[in-house]
């Protein structure tokens, strides 16, 4: 492993004018921590850089030698550009060159992926922290995953369900949708990674009251990549309700029929058609709709020989939980002694309990 690199801290931020990066920047300014605002856009960033009274430049995402000049006196880069699966590798390439921790929001299964098999050695050799998903996805469920599973490995079975009520997206989240939508995403079984399958998934859950049991369909979540790689566990199932994942709540009884529908329509020119659509949308929801939105995530753990704990985590605020995250996970790894290397997940990088408590969300744990 390479020797650690003391640096000032210094904070990138890639993708600071879309809708989370600005949250990102105001949660930067928030704390008084040293920050550098970046992206693609010479004149958007200059905009926001006159807005925020920070230092600004530009690096387009096909010119490594910018990305490495951009990069070479930080100590972590938070990246908030999507599509990752598009966007995303040239800067995590550029932060292991220049041994600078990164995490970014992606909601990309494919991309966490891809982190982990293509970066993680040269990652650790440098001894520099890759942490994909620190945004609300998934990083609040893999902490939570881990603090359920503590004590009890080997498992048969982890499952986490998601649930989101009053959650607007962003134009981002949903360019990112639209990468997971067209496939390519894995189920963990048998304790190995498996294509995910194509056909209709069915499924239900009992929450705890008030939400009880719920209608609910497969979700590519990143905690499928994740949860693996610290909890000895046969399989992770992740699971959301058809409510959070349909665009309609009436539709909701009918999407499990027409996810494989949509998955096929987006290898088709009809994705042209989508992202033109997408670009005439609001940019995110506003701030009062953002706060309304509340999320509940449930883990279920279940042991060989039948046991099983529960844990349960609430909040609210999709958008401004993970431009906390984001933040208080940057500030953590650039803090003097952080010694972990390589692609790390969340519950990996920092101590799940102190970092969701950082974070203000309430969970429990159970029998």
């Amino acid at each position: 492993m390479g020797d650690c690199i003391v640096r000032p801290v210094t904070i990138v931020l890639y993708g600071a004018t879309g809708y989370t990066g600005r949250l990102v920047a105001d949660e930067l300014a928030r704390r008084g921590l040293e920050h550098v605002l970046s992206g693609r856009d010479d004149r958007k960033l200059a905009r926001l850089a006159g807005e925020r009274g920070a230092p600004a430049r530009a690096a387009p995402l096909d010119d490594d030698s910018a990305l490495r000049a951009l990069l070479a006196d930080a100590s972590v880069v938070i990246n908030c550009a999507g599509p990752f699966t598009l966007a995303g590798d040239a800067l995590v390439r550029a932060a292991t060159l220049t041994r600078t921790h990164y995490v970014d929001s992606t909601g990309e299964q494919p991309f966490i992926r891809m982190v982990f098999d293509r970066h993680g050695r040269a990652a650790e050799h440098a001894g520099v922290a890759l942490v994909p998903a620190l945004g609300f996805d998934y990083a609040p469920g893999d902490c939570l995953a881990r603090l359920v599973a503590a004590g009890l490995e080997p498992l048969q079975e982890l499952v986490l369900a998601y649930d989101v009520e009053g959650f607007g997206m962003s134009r981002g989240t949903l360019r990112s949708a639209l990468e997971i939508l067209k496939g390519g995403d894995v189920i963990y079984r048998d304790e190995r990674w498996q294509p995910a399958p194509s056909g209709i998934t069915r499924a239900s859950f009992d929450f705890p009251a008030p939400l009880g049991r719920r209608s609910m369909t497969r979700f590519a979540s990143g905690e499928v990549i994740t949860v693996p790689h610290h909890t000895r566990t046969r399989a992770v199932t992740s699971l959301m309700t058809t409510t959070t994942a349909a665009p309609v709540r009436a539709l909701a009884p009918v999407l499990p029929y027409t996810m494989p529908a949509v998955a096929l329509a987006l290898r088709t020119p009809l994705r042209g058609l989508l992202a033109k659509t997408l670009r005439a949308m609001p940019e995110g929801p506003a701030p009062e709709q953002r706060r309304e939105a509340r999320f509940t995530i449930a883990v279920l753990a279940r042991t060989l020989d039948g046991r099983e704990r529960h844990g349960l985590l609430t909040g609210s605020d999709v958008y401004g939980t993970t431009a906390l995250s984001l933040v208080e996970g940057a500030q953590r790894l650039s803090e003097p002694g952080h010694g972990r290397a390589g692609v790390l997940p969340p519950a990996t990088a920092l101590d799940p309990s102190r970092f969701l408590e950082a974070l203000g969300l309430e969970y429990e744990l159970g029998a």
